[in-house]
């Protein structure tokens, strides 16, 4: 098999699979007067308990979140409502993502790891968007999706990537990770994964296939 001791290939979706978020908030904070940066500010306040955190551990419905986020940002000085914010989340496929998670598939074990949020039943406060179906098909390329909102943690904590070996039944030597967030790939180099970051998505596949042996 190629890639040695190397038995599965774990992707995050948001800024792997997908363009990035961040990209969007940008053009957000643009578009409504809101200081550079201003969004991820808010996410970086008390991390690990804020409103997002809760949100992708599946603490908060949507409606909460969306008054939760409301609160925080206007206490930091300017008031977002949270359903406006995952608006923004819904970036576009990145075709050769999905090409490169079909070959990694031919000989390793694929995973998606990702933070995300649970859509209550029949409830409208989240938006609807073209893209779902498009995120839904990328979905399906993997062998396992674990989600933060479904096993109740999130990364960068390490009882997620603990539990995403479990349900793979692999060492975390045995994996490859790739995020686009140092803070996610931090705790997952420390267990022992081979990590890669996210910037540019075609240098990231060329370190993925220099490490599988495989070209993607």
């Amino acid at each position: 098999m190629p890639g040695g001791v190397i038995r599965a290939v774990l992707f995050d979706f948001g800024g792997v699979i997908t363009t990035s978020p961040f990209d969007a908030f940008r053009r957000f904070e643009v578009d409504r007067g809101l200081p550079a940066g201003f969004l991820q500010s808010i996410n970086r306040t008390n991390p690990e308990d804020n409103a997002w955190a809760r949100f992708e551990r599946g603490e908060f419905t949507p409606e909460a979140f969306d008054a939760a986020f409301a609160s925080e940002s206007r206490m930091a000085g300017h008031e977002v409502r949270g359903r406006d914010v995952v608006a923004l989340l819904y970036g576009e496929i990145r075709p050769r993502m999905i090409r490169a998670v079909d070959r990694c598939r031919e000989h390793f074990i694929t995973a998606c790891l990702t933070n995300n949020f649970a859509r209550g039943h029949d409830d409208d406060s989240l938006p609807e968007t073209p893209r779902r179906s498009d995120w839904a098909n990328a979905l399906d390329r993997f062998d396992m999706v674990i989600e933060s909102s479904k096993v109740g943690v999130r990364k960068p904590e390490p009882q997620f990537f603990e539990l995403a070996c479990e349900k793979l039944s692999i060492d975390p030597r045995e994996a490859v990770f790739l995020d686009d967030l140092g803070a996610n790939l931090k705790p997952a180099r420390s267990m022992g994964m081979h990590t890669i970051k996210v910037t540019d998505p075609d240098l990231a596949l060329e370190a993925l296939s220099s490490v599988l042996k495989i070209d993607l």
